[in-house]
């Protein structure tokens, strides 16, 4: 009779084990099911299909942004006078040796640099050649054939939500796409929503969002499929994401609930077998 018991005992335990780890089995699921239809991107071209790229974006200067210009000609005592330097330490000589260390220029809140000998520039919303025309035609009363060289010095954009390697990242060139940026941050995870990526830039104050669609095609001809200096990439996440994140909770309610179902009834049956 007491044997009889015991197998009844354990078979109770055994239904409630089960329980629990059907529960636990189903809630995995529930928390991974991506279809290939939630993470491939440009869905909808074709095999062997051309794209043009008909975007015919270009890089603007905007207010905070820091440049580096400088001005060389044949004759190097000429243009210097068009050259900011300052005087630093030369680590490799000697100490109290002084180095020249070129000088930035920082676009102020009205959109102007204060460049040597000209005075101010209207810089903000001029591309790096039309500043270069801007200068050279500047300069044409004091240097002949000038060679201009501009460079964007504080290029960086920010990607941020469900990437693999959130963060800041400088750009060296002029222009970096979308995918350039999120390819930096290690792509998307599984979990990103790629038909809704928010881009936020900043407009000399003015704060504009952008929603871009990265699977499809259209894409490319996106206002925000080239980024600008200082743009924000957030990458929602997508339903199974959200599903997971309840689901996580859920779960460890449940595993507690059960947890604490088998130890009452463990109790339970010991004492009635007593």
């Amino acid at each position: 009779m007491i044997s009889k018991r015991n197998n009844i005992s354990r078979n109770k335990i055994g239904y409630i084990g089960r329980k629990i780890a059907f529960i636990m089995v189903i809630a995995v699921l529930f928390s991974s099911c991506a279809t290939k239809r939630d993470v491939v991107y440009f869905q909808n071209t074709g095999d062997f299909e051309t794209l043009v790229d008909k975007n015919t974006f270009t890089p603007k200067f905007k207010v905070d942004d820091v440049l580096s210009i400088y001005v060389s000609t044949l004759d190097n005592q000429a243009s210097a006078p068009f050259n900011l330097f300052r005087a630093g330490p030369d680590s490799n000589a000697g100490a109290g040796s002084l180095s020249a260390e070129q000088v930035d220029y920082l676009v102020d809140k009205d959109g102007e640099i204060d460049f040597p000998v000209i005075g101010k520039i209207k810089v903000s919303g001029l591309s790096s050649e039309e500043l270069r025309i801007v200068i050279r035609d500047e300069l044409s009363d004091y240097l002949k054939d000038p060679i201009i060289n501009i460079r964007l010095r504080n290029f960086t954009v920010t990607v941020l939500g469900e990437v693999n390697r959130p963060g800041t990242y400088p750009v060296n060139g002029e222009r970096i796409t979308i995918l350039e940026a999120l390819g930096l941050a290690n792509d998307l995870t599984i979990k990103g929503k790629r038909e809704n990526i928010m881009v936020i830039r900043d407009f000399d104050g003015t704060k504009v969002y952008h929603r871009i669609n990265l699977k499809r095609k259209e894409a490319m001809s996106s206002p925000v499929y080239y980024l600008t200096q200082n743009d924000v990439v957030y990458v929602e996440p997508n339903k199974s994401a959200i599903t997971a994140s309840s689901l996580d909770s859920r779960t460890t309610i449940a595993v507690s609930i059960g947890s604490l179902l088998i130890t009452s009834t463990i109790l339970l049956i010991t004492r009635t077998n007593r």
